[in-house]
């Protein structure tokens, strides 16, 4: 069957799934997008890592309750104020069977570390990750950092030997498009072992028969499938028709009608994601505008015009169906650091933000490009529209380029950086607000504001950071973030949106567990 064929195919009702073997028992899902790679350093995004999570694993994870677990670790302590020691679990092997040790560990961060990879921000406070014998090492910090282990959940550990047979040692760079065998390919130590993969159609990967887990998480099931759909209606429609078993994140249009039909069932839990716009603040002149010679959003009373035209609640009520929290922070419930005193939105002021366009220089507003994702997040394109209705009551023409997630991140990520105005989303991966400041405020420089996609830049505020990093004692630490939240939000450095509710929903003899980071973990699935 042709590559076309296929594909008109999976864009139907059909969906064409993979038979496992004789009397194996497949758990089928699905979702609008795809893992980019099999690379787990290839992007800082949360379904790529949790896909390719499902076969690589790290030091430590969170649990199904948000709590931190060892993985390969099975403990941990700070055996001074810059020095965190990792005992390594033993008897592990990668899928290739070769044993896991330290030198994987310290091979991995490094990897991690060095370019092509877009996971280094975790890595922040990281100087060195020092063996001590086969199975200890430790990770040594520029200064005290008493979130360190926080940290380490989004970093997977890789086979050095296998990485160095296979001349993959560095990360191939997903914004310059690069590929190397890690990119199709793996060899991790986790539950999963990858069997066959189609890009952007299907993947299957068949249960590890040695996996050291098995007896904490006896799963029941051979094989998975993993099936990218699209359409939205053609995804539910195979859920209902019992093509799936699952479905990762649903479009809250559709909640209703599923949770209506006989044999289905909805899972919800509040997501740590905030959804947000964000806006080239450091160019001299915008990439995409009609405005030449300058940039309008280095005028804090632009960004205070835009935020003030935006109709959040409009838009968790009527695009999100209710089904997203309205903030005025760049953190959410859940998050440490998160004061609900604070998460107050400016009221909506159409008229006022005319004028302070018009104090600014642009009575008549002016023209913008705008970046949005139209898989990754729920119902992301729908609520750049609204937010391109809402502008445009103020004079702002933006214009709305909507595309995959492969095209969108490769375009307004780092090193390009190329958009001017974008909506984006980010989970503190530590639960903590140090890590939303570091990747997305702070000043681009090292592992700092690597996400930092507009370049927002304040002394002040890389100044406070740097004063929550080391703080130890937690009440005067979060006393810090909330002087830094405060700073963030009269600043106008972003435009915050909400916080989705996760959605899922699974056949009813199926179970899962929804967590807050939006992870999806095989290892929790379980099918009567």
């Amino acid at each position: 069957m042709g590559l076309h064929i296929r594909r008109l195919i999976l864009a139907g009702s059909a969906v064409v799934l993979l038979a496992g073997g004789a009397g194996a028992k497949t758990f089928r899902w699905a979702n609008d997008g795809d893992s980019n790679s099999m690379d787990p350093y290839a992007r800082q995004e949360t379904f790529l890592l949790l896909f390719d999570q499902s076969f690589y694993e790290q030091l430590v994870r969170w649990d199904k309750d948000m709590k931190l677990e060892g993985a390969l670790a099975t403990e941990w302590s700070q055996t001074d104020p810059t020095t965190w020691r990792f005992k390594l679990r033993q008897g592990v092997k990668f899928h290739d069977g070769t044993p896991f040790t330290a030198d994987d560990v310290v091979f991995s961060y490094d990897r991690a570390t060095h370019p092509g990879s877009n996971v280094a921000s975790p890595l922040a406070t990281v100087k060195e990750v020092k063996k001590i014998d086969d199975y200890t090492v430790d990770f040594i910090t520029d200064g005290p950092d008493p979130i360190m282990p926080n940290n380490l959940p989004t970093i997977s550990i890789m086979s050095k030997k296998w990485c160095e047979e296979h001349n993959t040692t560095r990360a191939a760079d997903l914004t310059k498009n690069e590929e190397s065998y890690a990119t199709r390919n793996e060899n991790g130590t986790g539950p999963f072992i990858l069997a066959d993969r189609q890009p952007d159609v299907k993947t299957m990967l068949k249960k590890n028969p040695d996996w050291w887990g098995l007896k904490q998480w006896p799963i029941d099931f051979d094989d998975t499938v993993f099936n990218r759909i699209e359409n939205a209606s053609t995804r539910v429609s195979a859920l209902l028709s019992g093509e799936l078993d699952f479905l990762y994140t649903v479009p809250p249009q559709d909640t209703d009608r599923i949770e209506k039909t006989p044999g289905m069932k909805i899972w919800k839990t509040p997501e740590l994601r905030t959804i947000f716009l964000g806006m080239d603040q450091s160019r001299d002149e915008l990439l995409e505008s009609n405005i030449k010679g300058k940039n309008p959003f280095k005028d804090k009373r632009v960004r205070e015009a835009f935020t003030k035209a935006i109709d959040e609640d409009a838009i968790a009520a009527k695009v999100m169906r209710g089904y997203a929290h309205p903030t005025a922070l760049m953190i959410g419930p859940g998050v440490n650091g998160y004061d609900p005193a604070l998460d107050k939105r400016f009221p909506v002021d159409i008229a006022g933000a005319k004028k302070l366009l018009a104090d600014a220089g642009y009575p008549d507003g002016f023209e913008v490009g705008f970046d949005c994702p139209n898989d990754r997040y729920v119902n992301d394109e729908a609520v750049c529209q609204a937010v391109v209705a809402m502008l445009a009551r103020i004079g702002i023409k933006a214009n709305l380029l909507a595309q995959t997630r492969a095209k969108y991140f490769g375009k307004i990520n780092a090193p390009k950086y190329d958009t001017s105005f974008y909506l984006l989303g980010w989970t503190p991966g530590t639960q903590d607000a140090l890590d939303t400041i570091k990747a997305l405020v702070m000043t681009r420089r090292d592992k700092n504001g690597v996400f930092n996609i507009g370049g927002y830049s304040n002394p002040k505020l890389d100044d406070l950071a740097g004063q929550i990093q080391v703080e130890l004692n937690q009440d005067k630490r979060n006393t810090l973030i909330a002087q830094a939240l405060t700073m963030i939000k009269d600043d106008y450095a972003y435009i915050p949106l909400h916080q989705q509710i996760v959605v899922w929903a699974s056949r009813d003899n199926v179970t899962v567990a929804p967590m807050g980071n939006n992870t999806f973990q095989l290892r929790y699935v379980t099918m009567k």
